[in-house]
């Protein structure tokens, strides 16, 4: 009895899961393939609340943009990318496109509001984020109810994060280009 073996690259798998999961976002971190389930409200209601902020402390006039759920390539390994809950990006960020991921170097803050697999916003993306230069990597990490700003990474790593606690505010560093304090109990509640 002959056995055929079907054999998919990364890529088709990453197509295939997508296609089997509507509404889950696929992505390849350090070679592996990581689902993420369907965002809660205070997730979706964090990161309209982000944008809103960042469009009143002006980020379109300081030549900025504020997106969410963008492709970002990631220099780990050849298929990796991973899909930032929210990010803020030069304004011609567009222009640095390759298969629908934008390339890191345009990327100034990327934050991640922990769901589920908060492992992956923890561990592997922190150091895919370190390794693709990027400045700044929030989490809202609501699994264990604080914030984490890691920020200027050197030879692909990011030093300890800095720790904000309810009550508190996360002041935006000057790298990203806007003047912004961000309120701990809105990046984890979402109001």
């Amino acid at each position: 009895m002959a056995v055929v073996v079907n054999r998919m690259t990364v890529g088709e798998a990453v197509d295939r899961l997508s296609e089997e999961l509507p509404g889950h976002r696929v992505e390849v971190l350090k070679g592996s393939i990581v689902t993420t389930p369907l965002p809660d409200g205070p997730h979706q209601e964090t990161l309209a609340e982000l944008a809103h902020l960042f469009r009143q402390a002006g980020a379109r006039k300081a030549g900025l943009r504020y997106v969410q759920g963008v492709g970002l390539w990631l220099p780990t390994l050849p298929e990796d990318f991973a899909i930032p809950d929210f990010s803020v990006v030069d304004e011609d960020f567009r222009a640095h496109v390759k298969k629908n991921y934008y390339a890191p170097n345009v990327f100034r803050l990327v934050v991640e509001v922990t769901s589920s697999n908060w492992s992956d916003d923890l561990g592997p993306k922190v150091e895919c984020y370190a390794q693709a230069g990027i400045p700044v990597y929030l989490i809202a990490d609501r699994k264990h109810d604080e914030v984490l700003l890691y920020q200027d990474p050197v030879d692909g790593k990011y030093a300890k994060p800095q720790h904000y606690k309810r009550g508190q505010s996360v002041p935006v560093p000057e790298s990203v280009g806007v003047a912004l304090e961000l309120s701990v109990d809105t990046l984890l509640d979402g109001d």
